[in-house]
């Protein structure tokens, strides 16, 4: 059971940001936040679940039954994290990859104390065990000393996984799959790192998401492992008896001048490649959503429509399916997942070649950040423009890709890799 309460913060933004310095004592920690991005499908401006009463941690083996079994036997609150590796569980599929960050493939815990942000009341809610320090703990969340107190840090030295010239190449071996008819479109990823490299996670996330300002933006901590996520990608949603899926597909940069931002926006809309790219993508999301949805209500909301954000333009479109309340919330991401944003089409053979091409275990990137409410809905952003970081291992990461398509040219797919990375590069090295 949990004992709630209700508060009205005339400040809601130095709110969270006490909130969030505040959460830094637990050893488990999820904060997801819109930035008040003004979504059709939003339900809460920001939500905080931290301390862990009961979890589950596993690589992906029998993943999905496990998860299935957790989130039926705790009905509760739990949030957590599939990685991209789970396609190993739905697929006769491996990872060998080199990994550098040693993530679990998969983890979720029952937090004892929550936060619910929308506009300027936070519902808390706590595990009976914990109820009787929620008012001391909300006086110390407004105690919270939120003045710059920046760490120094050496510098970080950024390398490649790929270097350009062999990025193309393996670019150039994608294309012949795709003249072949082996695939449509496949997603393509490299890795960037440092090693031997401290960060303050905290801060390094507040810099990220202050130029950024995304939907889906994300701060998980779960133990020595941090996430660091500037995403704009919606995986997949529940509410109630519909789902809800908004893969992008088609990205252009901004510009500082407004007719220059806006041609540039034009273009995006306009441009054929980008549109077929997102065409293919939401013919494959429909075919995983119906796999779970009531017979003829797979439905394409928006086709290719264009969303700015603060760093770039984005060809967004959104598919809804609907379910019968005897469809369990884990069989919808299990029969989903991976998205289709990060894989490709037809998606097991465009994971198959994604494997022999990438130099890296993606682990949590293009993986999936969210919750499972006590009633079954859920929401899951896509971990895309993000840094992560194993603090033991001092080990900092950030990966970015692309879709190729037969109309893709390898110089181009290179210059929009760097356009992904500009933001975490330029928070890691100022």
């Amino acid at each position: 059971m949990r004992v709630v309460q209700n508060h009205h913060i005339e400040d809601i933004q130095l709110f969270k940001q006490k909130l969030l310095l505040w959460s830094q004592q637990f050893e488990d920690v999820v904060w997801l936040d819109s930035n008040n991005y003004r979504q059709q499908y939003g339900q809460y401006d920001a939500v905080l679940a931290v301390d862990a009463f009961t979890s589950i941690k596993t690589d992906y083996t029998q993943a999905f039954e496990q998860l299935k079994d957790y989130q039926t036997q705790t009905k509760d609150w739990i949030f957590g994290y599939l990685t991209y590796d789970l396609k190993n569980a739905v697929e006769p599929l491996e990872s060998k990859n080199y990994d550098g960050l040693g993530f679990p493939d998969l983890y979720f815990f029952q937090p004892k104390r929550l936060f619910f942000i929308k506009e300027n009341e936070v519902d808390v809610q706590y595990l009976n065990m914990v109820d009787d320090e929620m008012e001391s703990d909300f006086e110390d969340i407004q105690s919270v000393d939120i003045s710059e107190k920046q760490q120094q840090r050496d510098q970080i030295k950024i390398h490649l996984r790929i270097h350009k010239d062999a990025y193309q190449e393996k670019v150039g071996a994608m294309l012949e799959h795709i003249h072949r008819g082996d695939i449509y479109e496949a997603n393509f990823c490299q890795e960037f790192y440092a090693e031997d490299t401290q960060i303050p996670p905290l801060e390094i996330y507040n810099k990220l998401n202050n130029i950024s300002n995304p939907p889906f933006a994300t701060f998980l901590k779960c133990n020595d492992k941090y996430l660091l996520s500037a995403s704009p990608e919606r995986y997949i949603k529940k509410e109630g008896n519909k789902v809800i899926s908004q893969p992008i597909k088609g990205t252009a940069k901004r510009a500082l001048d407004v007719a220059e931002d806006e041609q540039l926006k034009k273009e995006l809309l306009e441009n054929e490649k980008e549109r077929s790219e997102n065409i293919m993508i939401v013919d494959l999301v429909r075919n995983d959503l119906s796999k779970t949805a009531i017979r003829g209500s797979v439905e394409v909301e928006e086709l290719c429509k264009i969303y700015t954000f603060d760093q770039v333009h984005q060809m967004i479109s959104t598919v809804k399916s609907l379910v019968t309340p005897e469809t369990h919330p884990v069989d919808i991401i299990e029969t989903t997942f991976p998205m289709g944003s990060m894989t490709g089409a037809p998606k097991f053979s465009a994971m198959k070649i994604i494997e022999t091409l990438e130099e890296t275990k993606r682990g949590l990137y293009s993986g999936a950040v969210g919750y499972f409410s006590p009633t079954g809905d859920f929401d899951f952003n896509v971990v895309i423009r993000s840094i992560l970081y194993n603090e033991t291992k001092k080990y900092v990461s950030y990966s970015v890709g692309g879709a190729i398509t037969a109309k893709s040219d390898p110089h181009k797919e290179y210059e929009e890799c760097l356009v992904k990375a500009k933001a975490m590069r330029q928070v890691l090295e100022d």
